[in-house]
């Protein structure tokens, strides 16, 4: 099995093939974690409007961010009831610790780099629920993870911009570039434990 979609803006490497065998066959798992991936979607979005709360398109844009974040999360959980899955806790992969490492402490570079990770994440969400969308062999489950490829394209792509509102570009991009590398270099190697970024 190999990965069909094109490749995504700002990821530096594809996802391995070897994590979409390893999502398929630990369906209920990667659901589970999906849905703590949207419940903290929906909090990165919310702790970004209060630590910036002057910042007036980005409180708005992650308004609305943070408002279908919590509405997939809802979604994913009417599944995992459909599918007698309970909710539960899930030990976290090295993935979005070493991003968060990667975050400078000082401002305005803090503001930059959270909004670039932010947008990564959602980039690399975007790509690998368009793989199981993809291969899922559940006709129901596929159909509903193409569904989302859309809003998670819309997501980074807000991210991005307000980056670059808040930024010089020419800025924006060189360290997009250094994060990026980071962020592929965190999946180059498959993490034993199958989640949505492992």
């Amino acid at each position: 099995m190999s990965p069909t979609l094109p490749k995504i803006k700002f990821l530096k490497q594809p996802t391995l093939n070897e994590w979409v065998e390893q999502a398929l066959s630990n369906l209920d798992t990667i659901l589970l974690d999906h849905s703590h991936c949207e419940r903290k979607a929906a909090g990165v979005a919310l702790n970004l409007m209060f630590r910036y709360p002057s910042n007036t398109k980005l409180v708005r844009q992650l308004t609305a961010i943070a408002q279908e974040e919590l509405e997939h999360f809802e979604q994913v959980n009417q599944i995992l009831e459909q599918r007698g899955i309970p909710l539960g806790p899930l030990s976290a992969p090295p993935y979005a610790a070493g991003l968060k490492a990667a975050i400078r402490r000082d401002e305005p570079k803090r503001l930059l780099d959270s909004l670039l990770i932010s947008a990564l994440i959602e980039a690399r969400s975007h790509e690998r629920l368009g793989l199981l969308g993809t291969h899922c062999p559940d006709a129901d489950l596929a159909k509903f993870y193409r569904g989302l490829m859309a809003s998670e394209a819309r997501h980074y792509g807000i991210y991005w911009v307000l980056a670059n509102t808040y930024f010089d570009p020419t800025e924006v991009t060189e360290r997009l570039e250094e994060l990026s590398t980071v962020e592929s270099d965190l999946l180059a190697t498959l993490h034993p434990e199958p989640r949505i970024h492992s």
